[in-house]
């Protein structure tokens, strides 16, 4: 069975109360059940990982090379700045699918760059907690090779 990590950034532990308006009104253990469910459904194993720290998110993408066979991460906003989560996203060598639940290229502009995208086999963007669950269907097809 395929092993998959979700990679949840900072603040993201508060969905379902954050900007309802804009990350929608699930909660935050909620949707990381459907994720979950979902890549149980595709015969993975997912766990799941939550920091607002980027040392811990860079830790975490270290051992994620030796224990899964992909990544989901939304990286919040480290997405745009953190040179470290991407040098840690291309020195694994195992795909990374970058998540947003919004649709940052429609947001202020600060958010429409990804410094991590150059890094990542593809984004998923704007389409709420389903953002995640398509990106689950990515990364099965992607390690069926």
């Amino acid at each position: 069975m395929k092993k998959i990590l979700v990679i949840h950034g900072p603040n993201l532990n508060l969905l379902g109360e954050r900007e309802p308006g804009v990350y929608g009104s699930d909660a935050y253990d909620s949707i990381n059940s459907e994720i979950t469910e979902r890549a149980l459904k595709r015969e993975m194993h997912c766990e799941v990982f939550q920091s607002n720290h980027e040392g811990e998110i860079i830790d975490t993408l270290h051992l994620a090379r030796k224990n899964f066979d992909g990544v989901i991460i939304n990286a919040g906003a480290y997405t745009h700045y953190s040179y470290a989560i991407r040098d840690a996203i291309s020195a694994i060598k195992i795909p990374v699918v970058e998540v947003h639940m919004s649709n940052i290229h429609a947001r202020e502009e600060f958010r429409r760059h990804s410094v991590i995208a150059p890094v990542c086999c593809g984004q998923i963007a704007g389409f709420g907690k389903a953002s995640y669950l398509l990106a689950v269907d990515a990364l099965n097809e992607i390690l069926k090779d």
